[in-house]
This record gives C-alpha cells, sequence and structure tokens, in this order.
C-alpha cells in the first residue's frame, strides 16, 4: 500500500493526497513536518528535509511533482497523456507552478504563518502584485482550453489547482480571470478537491 509522508497543511503534500484520493489509490498518511517535526527514519528517507515522500512497494520518491508523474504512470495514466505533445502541456503547467509558488511565497506566510504584528506589509504587497502579474499566463492558457491537462482533467492542473485555492483565499487585491474562476469552479466540484485541498489555511 501506498505510504504519504507530510502534514495535509502543505501546498505540495495537498499534490499527492488530492490525486491518490482522485484516483481511489488505497494508501496511509502520516503527519511530518511543520509542528509534527521530522524524525531519523524520515530523515533517512528524504535527507532534503521536506515533504511529502512516498514509499510504494519498496520505492522510496520525494519531489511532488515528480510524485504526481510517477503516480499517474503506475496508477492512472489516463491522467498523464501518451501523447508526448499533450503530455507536454500539461507537464509545462506543473513546471510553471514553481514560478507562481515562489511569486505567492511571502504573502501566504505574512498574512497566514506571521502575527499580525510581526507582518511586513510591503513584503506581503509586493508579493499580491507579483501574482497579479503571473496570473494572466494561466488565464490565457485557459482561454484555449478548459483545463492545464488540454481538453480533460490530468495532473497538469493539480500543482496549479492546489495553489489558486490559496491565491483565491488569501485576503489580497486580485484582478479578475474570469478563464481562471470558471476553472476553479470546476475544480471545486471533484469531491477529492474539495475535501483535501480545500481545508483552513494554516
Amino acid at each position: 500500500m501506498l505510504t504519504i509522508w507530510g502534514r495535509l497543511n502543505s501546498h505540495n503534500v495537498k499534490k499527492v493526497a488530492w490525486l491518490a484520493a482522485e484516483i481511489g489509490l488505497p494508501h496511509v498518511r502520516h503527519d511530518v513536518g511543520g509542528q509534527f517535526g521530522m524524525d531519523a527514519a524520515y530523515l533517512a528517507l528524504n535527507p532534503n528535509a521536506l515533504i511529502p515522500t512516498i514509499e510504494d512497494d519498496g520505492v522510496v520518491l520525494w519531489e511532488s511533482n515528480a510524485i504526481l508523474r510517477y503516480l499517474a504512470a503506475r496508477y492512472a495514466p489516463d491522467l498523464w497523456s501518451l501523447d508526448p505533445m499533450v503530455r507536454a502541456q500539461g507537464d509545462k503547467s506543473m513546471d510553471w507552478q514553481f514560478a507562481f509558488s515562489s511569486a505567492q511565497h511571502r504573502a501566504f506566510h505574512g498574512l497566514i504563518r506571521t502575527a499580525p504584528a510581526d507582518r511586513d506589509l510591503e513584503a506581503i504587497r509586493q508579493s499580491a502584485a507579483k501574482c497579479a502579474e503571473l496570473i494572466p499566463v494561466l488565464e490565457t492558457t485557459l482561454g484555449k482550453q478548459p483545463w492545464l491537462s488540454g481538453d480533460r482533467f490530468g495532473i497538469g492542473d493539480i500543482p496549479m489547482g492546489v495553489y489558486v485555492h490559496t491565491w483565491s483565499s488569501l485576503p489580497i487585491d486580485r484582478p479578475q480571470m474570469p478563464n481562471v474562476a470558471a476553472w476553479y469552479e470546476r475544480l471545486k466540484s471533484r469531491p477529492s478537491y474539495a475535501d483535501l485541498v480545500m481545508i483552513p489555511l494554516t
């Protein structure tokens, strides 16, 4: 059985937990990281001291997007197209997520994980502004196709699906993005997304 290590309030853990639930893959998840800490046994699995990590039939793997690709290839190939031209479009969105998550980092940590008296409001404002500069890239893509993976939902939608929920939930100024908003509504209709991604930000 698949084992997932990582606390669910982590963006990267949400990705993996969502996919496992989405495809009905039996698994167990152990809280690791943050307030739960990391013991020597975990660090032996992942020397980066990051989450998530998985173990699946003796295969130990870290890096959340690599885990998504592995799980899709093994258990749900319909979510990662065999057509290299289609697959590349989803992969592009998965990798582009790192630019957006980097931009969003200071707003998220400043507003969610920092006490109000200690917040750097200028850093939060700059972070929100950078997100506003980047999100039109997603808007353009979703104006051409219903999913970041192409004509149907796939793993290319998962990384940014997690981060767009945070972007939509933070108390920041956001430009109107109707294509992103429509895609977000489609994601919210997926039970696994609602249960595992749309949890309170902490």
